[in-house]
C-alpha cells in the first residue's frame, strides 16, 4: 500500500500540470514533462548560481588537485569535478561560464602586508625603484612645489642599494624644502630620512643620545645626517600629524582595488605598526576604517588583522566580545612583535658582524625577557603569535623562545609564526619543521636583496642562508608567502615566479638555484598554506566544496607552460563567486 501511495503522490503533479496545459479558454501554461522532472531534481539537490566549465581548475586541495568544472552557490564552492558531474547542478538562473581552457586558481592570500600604510603611500612621494640621487631629489622637489608652506612632505620606498649603497642625507633636499618638514621612509620601513626642518622640530642635535634599539646616523663631526634607524624613527614619527579618517578610508579602497587587479582576495594586515610607530595606529584603523567599511558594505577583499603584542589584553577583550570572525570580510588574527631590524638597514641581528660594518652585529629591538613574558601571556590567552625575525641569530632566538613557551603552556594548535625568516643558519630549517613554526616569507624581496646581501654578509653566508624556501619545505615546515607591501609591490604572480626562478632583474641565472621550488609549492604558499598560517583554512585557501568561492582566472591555457615559465596575468578575480575585477 505504501508503494502505491508513493507513486500516486509522484504522479498527481504530472496530472495537474498536464491539465493546466489543455486548451481551455482561460490562460494556459506551457509546463512540460521535462520541466517537471527538472523541478523534481531541484528538490533533491541545490542549483548552482555559477558553473565554470572547460577549464584547468587547480584547487590547492590534494584530494582533487585538478578539475574541469566547478559549481558555486550562495558564495561558496558547491562541487568540483568533471563536466557531467558538475552539470547536474545547473538549473534555472545558473550562469555558465566557458573558460575556454584557461587556468583557474584559488584567490591568492598575501600573508603579510601593511594595507592602510600601502594605500596611504599611494598618495605620497613614491621613491620605489629610484636608482639615482638626481631622481630622488627631483621627486621631492616636485612634491615641495605643490605643498603648502609648513605642511609635512611624506613619502617612501627608497632603497640606497640601488645607487651603490650610500645613505641619503638631509643635505640632499634641504635647499628645495626650506619651508616644509620632510620624512621619507626606506623601503623596509626600518629607516627614514628627515630634512633639517624636521630635525629641528624634533630637537635632534649632535647632543641627542641614540634611543634603545635605534640609531641616529651621524657624520664624522657628530652632526645628525637626517637618517634615523629603527626605534630612533619614533623621534620623528611622533611629530607627524595623524592621517585623517577620510584619507585612511580612501587608502583602504585604493589598496583593495589594486589588490583585486593582482588576484588577491585576502590579505593578512600587520597594521601600521613598525618600530618607532604607535601601536594605537592599528586599533585606530580597525575602528575608523575596517569597521566603517564593513558596516557600510565597502569591503572589497577579506582581511585578517594582527595587532601589536603590547596591546594583547585589548585583543583578548575584542575576541571575547565578537569572536575571531567579525564578518566574512574581517577576521581577527593575533599579535605581532619585532625581534630585530632589517638587513638593508644593517639592523638584522646576526651571529657574525656585517662585512661593511665590522663592529655591527645588528639590533635586538625588544628586550629578550620582555619579549618572552609578552609571548607567554599572549599564548596563554590563546592568541596566535607572529614575531618579526630576519637575521640568522634572531631566527634561532625566536625558535628557542617559542620552544620555551610551548613547554610552559602545554600542547595545543598554536601555529606560531616567524615573519620573514630571511637568513637561516645551518640546521635552522629543520627546527621550523620539527617545532611546527610557520615561515611567513616574501619571495619578491630577494630580487632587491640578491645584489647587496653578499656585500653585507659575505658570499658564503649570503649563498647558504638566504630565503631557503626549498630547505624549509624539505623539512616539512609550513611556508606562507606574502609581499610585506608597501616594502615591495603587492603581486602574487610575481612572487610565484620569483620563488620558482630566483632570478634578479640584472642576473642571468638563479640566486641559490637549489632553493627554487615548483609551481605547485609556490601557489600553495599563496593559497592553502597561507590560509592555514592564519587559521583561515576552514573557509579559504582551496577550491573545496563548502569553502568560500574566491578564485582567479589566469591568462594562460596551459598548465605545463605555466609550470615551466611561470608567466601569466590576471584576467578576472572573483570573490564569493561574484566577479570583483575587472
Amino acid at each position: 500500500m505504501d508503494f502505491l501511495l508513493i507513486h500516486l503522490f509522484l504522479f498527481l503533479p504530472i496530472l495537474f500540470f498536464t491539465f493546466l496545459s489543455l486548451p481551455f479558454p482561460f490562460p494556459t501554461f506551457s509546463f512540460t514533462f521535462s520541466d517537471f522532472w527538472a523541478w523534481k531534481s531541484q528538490l533533491s539537490h541545490p542549483v548552482a548560481d555559477l558553473v565554470l566549465r572547460n577549464g584547468v581548475i587547480y584547487t590547492s586541495d590534494d584530494s582533487l588537485p585538478f578539475a574541469e568544472s566547478m559549481a558555486v552557490a550562495n558564495g561558496r564552492v558547491l562541487r568540483v569535478g568533471n563536466h557531467s558531474f558538475v552539470k547536474e547542478l545547473e538549473g534555472y538562473g545558473t550562469q555558465v561560464l566557458d573558460l575556454g581552457g584557461k587556468v583557474v586558481v584559488p584567490g591568492f592570500i598575501d600573508s603579510h602586508v601593511h594595507f592602510i600604510a600601502g594605500g596611504l603611500q599611494m598618495m605620497q612621494v613614491e621613491l620605489r625603484g629610484v636608482n639615482k640621487k638626481e631622481e630622488f631629489v627631483r621627486r621631492v622637489k616636485d612634491a615641495a612645489q605643490s605643498s603648502k608652506q609648513g605642511f609635512w612632505i611624506l613619502g617612501g620606498g627608497w632603497n640606497n642599494d640601488l645607487w651603490e649603497g650610500d645613505l641619503p642625507a638631509a643635505s640632499w633636499i634641504d635647499d628645495i624644502t626650506p619651508n616644509n618638514p620632510v620624512w621619507l621612509s626606506r623601503v623596509d620601513g626600518h629607516m627614514g630620512l628627515a630634512n633639517s626642518v624636521a630635525l629641528k622640530l624634533a630637537g635632534i642635535t649632535n647632543l641627542t643620545d641614540d634611543p634603545m634599539g635605534g640609531i641616529i646616523v651621524r657624520a664624522a663631526n657628530g652632526e645628525p645626517t637626517g637618517v634615523l634607524i629603527d626605534s630612533a624613527v619614533t623621534l620623528m614619527t611622533s611629530l607627524i600629524p595623524e592621517d585623517s579618517v577620510d584619507d585612511r578610508r580612501e587608502a583602504l579602497l585604493r589598496a583593495s582595488s589594486l589588490a583585486l587587479t593582482r588576484g588577491l582576495t585576502t590579505v593578512v594586515d600587520m597594521g601600521r605598526y613598525y618600530p618607532g610607530f604607535s601601536p594605537e595606529l592599528s586599533w585606530d584603523d580597525f575602528s575608523d576604517v575596517y569597521q566603517w567599511a564593513n558596516s557600510m558594505s565597502k569591503m572589497k577583499i577579506r582581511v585578517c588583522l594582527f595587532f601589536s603584542m603590547e596591546t594583547r589584553s585589548r585583543l583578548v577583550d575584542l575576541i571575547n566580545k565578537v569572536g575571531h570572525t567579525l564578518s566574512e570580510w574581517i577576521y581577527i588574527g593575533g599579535v605581532k612583535a619585532f625581534a630585530d631590524g632589517s638587513l638593508g638597514s644593517n639592523s638584522a641581528l646576526l651571529y657574525e658582524p656585517y662585512v661593511d660594518e665590522p663592529d655591527n652585529y645588528g639590533l635586538q629591538l625588544t628586550e629578550p625577557e620582555a619579549l618572552l613574558n609578552m609571548t607567554l601571556e599572549s599564548d596563554l590567552y590563546g592568541l596566535q603569535v607572529a614575531i618579526h625575525a630576519i637575521g640568522d641569530k634572531t631566527n634561532d632566538l625566536i625558535l628557542d623562545l617559542y620552544s620555551s613557551v610551548a613547554s610552559a603552556n602545554g600542547m595545543r594548535d598554536r601555529r606560531f609564526r616567524i615573519e620573514h625568516a630571511q637568513q637561516l643558519a645551518a640546521g635552522t630549517p629543520g627546527r621550523f619543521g620539527k617545532q611546527r613554526v610557520i615561515a611567513s616569507m616574501q619571495p619578491d624581496q630577494l630580487l632587491d636583496d640578491a645584489d647587496y646581501t653578499s656585500k653585507k654578509l659575505g658570499k658564503d653566508r649570503a649563498d647558504t642562508e638566504s630565503y631557503l624556501f626549498r630547505s624549509l619545505l624539505n623539512n616539512n615546515a609550513l611556508v606562507a608567502f606574502g609581499s610585506d607591501w608597501p616594502v615591495v609591490d603587492i603581486n602574487p604572480l610575481s612572487g610565484i615566479k620569483t620563488a620558482m626562478k630566483r632570478t634578479p632583474p640584472t642576473w642571468e641565472s638563479a640566486w641559490i638555484p637549489s632553493e627554487c621550488i615548483s609551481l605547485d609549492d609556490a601557489i600553495k604558499a599563496y593559497t592553502i598554506s597561507a590560509a592555514r598560517a592564519s587559521f583561515l583554512d576552514k573557509d579559504l585557501g582551496s577550491l573545496s566544496p563548502g569553502k568560500l568561492a574566491d578564485f582567479v582566472i589566469l591568462s594562460t591555457d596551459s598548465w605545463q607552460d605555466f609550470a615551466e615559465d611561470a608567466d601569466a596575468s590576471i584576467e578576472q578575480t572573483y570573490v564569493s563567486g561574484v566577479r570583483a575585477y575587472p
